[in-house]
Parts: C-alpha cells; sequence; structure tokens
C-alpha cells in the first residue's frame, strides 16, 4: 500500500524536500507499523529538512522526530492493532525514518501508550519541546525546588519548550519569569502564566561577577552560552538550573564559586535517550497538569506541504509556541 512522505535529497551538499508517494515494502525494520495522524515541529527538525544539520546520515530521508497515531500492524507484545501511540526521541527522524509521513514502521520499545485523555493532536502539540520541558519541571521538583521556593526564570520562552514549561509552571504554582528576546509575545506569555516578561538583553553579557544578587530558586534554560552563565551566577541558594537548549550557544563561561557558596545544581535534561519508565511519567504528568485550553492557545496546525517553509521559519526564531503537522492535509 502507497502513502505520502515528506522526503529530503541530498545533493552537492544541498538538502531538497519534497512530498513523494513510497509503498510500504520501503519502510524501515520495526515490530510496529503506525498510520501517524499528526507530527509536529522542532529546532532540530528545521535544521534536518533545510540542511540535514550534521544529524542525517543517509539519503533518501524522512524527517520528522515526533509523531502520534494508531498501530496498524504489531508483533510487539506491548501493543496491538488500533493502540493510540506516541512517539519522540530515539533518533527517529535523524537516523531512523521519522514523523514526516503517513506510515512509519518502528521498535515498539520506542512508542508510548497516549495517556487516556489526550488526542494525537494534543500529543504533537506538546512533541518533544513540551516533552522535555515537562522532565526539567520534574528535574526541579527531584531537587526539591516548589513553588515556595521562589521565582522561577524561563529562557527562550516564546518557543516550545518556554511556552510548554511557562504553562506546566503556573498551573503548579509556581511563580515564572519568562525571558525573551521579543517583547511582543508579552501578552501570550502573561496569558500562558508567566507573572513577568522581561528582554532576553539583561542576560546578554557575561556575568562582571562569580556571584550576582540572587534571584531564582530554578531556570528552565534553553538558550545556553552568557544566558546559562549569568542565571547560573544569580541563583538563590540551593537553586538548580535544567538545561535544555543551546539557542544561543554550547559555550558558557562561569566558576565553580556558585556551586561551592551557593549549592548550585546544574543538570543537563536529555529527552533523547530518556528511560521508558520516565517517559511514561511524564507524558502521564503533562496530561494531568498541562491545561487544554492553554495548550490549543499556544498551538497551530499546518499541512504536510508547508514544513520546508515552517522549517525555515523555527531557525530564524520566527515561529511562536507550537506548530502541529496533519500528515493527511
Amino acid at each position: 500500500m502507497s502513502f505520502k512522505a515528506l522526503v529530503t535529497n541530498q545533493q552537492d551538499g544541498s538538502v531538497s524536500a519534497a512530498i513523494t508517494t513510497l509503498d510500504e515494502t520501503q519502510l524501515p525494520a520495526g515490530d510496529v507499523e503506525v498510520a501517524i495522524e499528526y507530527s509536529t515541529i522542532n529546532y532540530k527538525d528545521g535544521l534536518v529538512v533545510t540542511s540535514g544539520g550534521g544529524l542525517v546520515k543517509n539519503y533518501p530521508h524522512i524527517p520528522g522526530i515526533d509523531f502520534a497515531g494508531k498501530v496498524s500492524a504489531s508483533t510487539h507484545a506491548s501493543y496491538k492493532v488500533g493502540d493510540n501511540v506516541v512517539l519522540t526521541g530515539w533518533r527517529v527522524g535523524e537516523i531512523h525514518w521519522g514523523g514526516y509521513a503517513q506510515k512509519a514502521r518502528v521498535k515498539g520499545d520506542w512508542l508510548v501508550a497516549l495517556p487516556s485523555g489526550l488526542s494525537s493532536a494534543q500529543a504533537m502539540a506538546i512533541g518533544t519541546a513540551g516533552f522535555t520541558a515537562m522532565l526539567a519541571v520534574m528535574a526541579l521538583e527531584a531537587q526539591g525546588v516548589t513553588p515556595n521556593s521562589g521565582p522561577i526564570l524561563v529562557t527562550g520562552a516564546g518557543g516550545g519548550v518556554g511556552s510548554v514549561a511557562i504553562a506546566i509552571l503556573a498551573s503548579l504554582g509556581y511563580t515564572v519569569t519568562a525571558s525573551t528576546g521579543r517583547l511582543d509575545l508579552t501578552d501570550y506569555l502573561t496569558q500562558l502564566g508567566a507573572t513577568q516578561v522581561i528582554d532576553r538583553s539583561v542576560f546578554a553579557e557575561p556575568a562582571k561577577r562569580p556571584l550576582e544578587s540572587e534571584a531564582w530558586a530554578g531556570v528552565i534554560d534553553s538558550v545556553g552560552g552568557n544566558t546559562l552563565a549569568r542565571a547560573l551566577a544569580q541563583l538563590k541558594y540551593n537553586g538548580v538550573i535544567a538545561s535544555v537548549g543551546l539557542a544561543q550557544g554550547a559555550k558558557f563561561e562561569a566558576t565553580v564559586i556558585p556551586f561551592l557558596l551557593r549549592g548550585a545544581k546544574l543538570i543537563g535534561i536529555d529527552s533523547v535517550m530518556c528511560p521508558l519508565d520516565k517517559r511514561r511519567q511524564a507524558w502521564s504528568r503533562i496530561s494531568q497538569c498541562l491545561e487544554p485550553k492553554k495548550l490549543a492557545s499556544m498551538t497551530q496546525t499546518i499541512p504536510l506541504n508547508q514544513v520546508p517553509e515552517y522549517a525555515s521559519h523555527i531557525l530564524k526564531g520566527q515561529v511562536k509556541g507550537r506548530v502541529v503537522v496533519d500528515v493527511n492535509a
């Protein structure tokens, strides 16, 4: 049976993407086949679709690091035909064919049963970005950061991770400060639950001192670079930073002083190879504490043929919130 997919090819170092009709026999090996309903666009998808980003090893390739849909065939003990499932990570969409297609065949161990109450479209409005945000919130909680501990700073607040993080934190009772380079999003971020919105420029310069005035009980940082260094210098005693991205850069200059004198903690968040038990826990938590109205307010839906356009937009920081891809439109 044939199906539609967005297929990328590389020639002379240039990557092109086009809607292509494929046959199911061309799908890679796996013990579960999924009829995909929705995918989404993350920053990594932007890289894969436009340039490969050094992530794709073989062409032709189907990008899309996330997808949700129904099981259409399975030899895996945990899944049967008709089950609703979601996939994020495991390098699907990078070295394995991904979600920008009407069909996928993957290892069943990579899938998570979709929690009751979440539709496939909602799952992709969450996607890797929202899943990562939930893992970051769980990391703060695991280190004892509570709503009574003090304000939480969310950097890169207008993006997918930041938007979902603000909504989740607010629903849990945290006081949230949003940092963004797009102050025109102030009303949007406030509606998601931010109590304060500040310009990212206040974090642009390197910290002048190892310790600055204590401001944040916790930080969810998707920016890296000088922003991460400044946030570290401004942590409250026993404060925690969950590092989830590097939009500003992979390097940052800091000292060990915040760790030694304030008990600061810097925790890396990996959503790609996250163990199955933690995945299930995170998806369960998301279904409980992310308000559907807030999720809808940060989401737009596009057809599959608009993915290349939006892939370019997300790399330029021109996408607000989350973009859901209807692969059947």
